[in-house]
């Protein structure tokens, strides 16, 4: 039974292992046109700067999103979650949040799954960045929604604003 269990952890670590390659292959791909920060088990990728403070843990952040699962690139197929119009239309995808509301959240309140909360921290007012992690540090072996248990996820962000007030 001991091992068994050692053996599915095994392959476990190393199907995250694998997921954390393509993420660094998605990364250097990108060349020097963005920079990437690592943080926990996050990496955040930024398209575009952004100006002021930069969000701590427990800051207060406001931003628009788009989740997708992740195999080492992400399309509009591997869409499970947005409340940013323009990605919803381009995607022809039924909103989550079809108002388009802008998301609020108090980071030392707020449920977040490890990777996200580690990716957003340090983001800035008017930064667009991908924030990426493997499974370990998304929903593990829970099966949420859309999105297959130990999934790699691709979180799209444009950030509105930050304070840590």
């Amino acid at each position: 039974m001991i091992m068994a269990t050692s053996c599915a952890g095994s392959k476990l670590e190393q199907a995250y292992n694998n997921q954390e390659s393509k993420i660094d292959n998605y990364i250097s791909g990108k060349g020097d046109k963005y920079r990437s920060v690592r943080n926990g088990g996050a990496n955040r990728l930024v398209l575009a700067e952004g100006e002021g403070e930069e969000l701590e843990r427990n800051g207060f952040v406001s931003f628009y999103y788009a989740g997708y699962t992740f195999s080492g690139s992400f399309s509009a197929s591997n869409l499970f979650v947005t409340n940013h119009q323009e990605t919803a239309e381009n995607a022809n995808w039924n909103l989550t949040d079809a108002e388009y509301r802008i998301y609020e959240i108090n980071m030392a309140e707020a449920k977040l799954i490890p990777g996200l909360r580690d990716g957003l921290v340090g983001v800035k007012a008017g930064e667009e960045c991908e924030i990426l992690f493997s499974g370990k540090y998304g929903f593990g072996n829970e099966e949420f929604g859309m999105i297959p248990a130990n999934s790699a996820q691709l979180w799209k962000i444009w950030v509105v604003g930050v304070t840590n007030d």
